[in-house]
């Protein structure tokens, strides 16, 4: 029996955790979304040498991918109405569960 994580634990995450966010795919219309945000994820980035890595902090956006029509897509834009900023998603980092992670540049206040 395979469990459906989109049912069982993303959509009970998003659930508890999210908030509402306006989306606006590129060219298109907006429409409102919940998803789990942060504003300081961290990422590590190993150099090629492998002795040495620098820690960027950027804000990301956690999301349930069956709240889409269409993929997220790089140069999308979003509002994040408890914190009153907008922003351009930078990366989609999907997972093999139904859910992404938008990393996000800032963008407006």
């Amino acid at each position: 029996m395979s469990i459906d994580w989109n049912v069982v634990v993303i959509g009970p995450l998003i659930g508890i955790f999210g908030e509402s966010v306006t989306y606006t795919p590129r060219g298109g219309a907006a429409f409102q979304i919940t998803g789990v945000f942060d504003d300081a994820y961290l990422k590590e980035v190993m150099f090629e040498d492998a002795t040495s890595s620098v820690t960027t902090v950027s804000a990301v956006l956690g999301v349930q991918l069956s709240q889409f029509a269409a993929m997220p897509a790089q140069n999308d834009s979003l509002a994040v109405a408890s914190v009153g900023a907008t922003y351009l998603v930078r990366e989609v980092r999907t997972d093999s569960r139904g859910g992404a992670k938008l990393l996000l540049s800032k963008v407006g206040p």
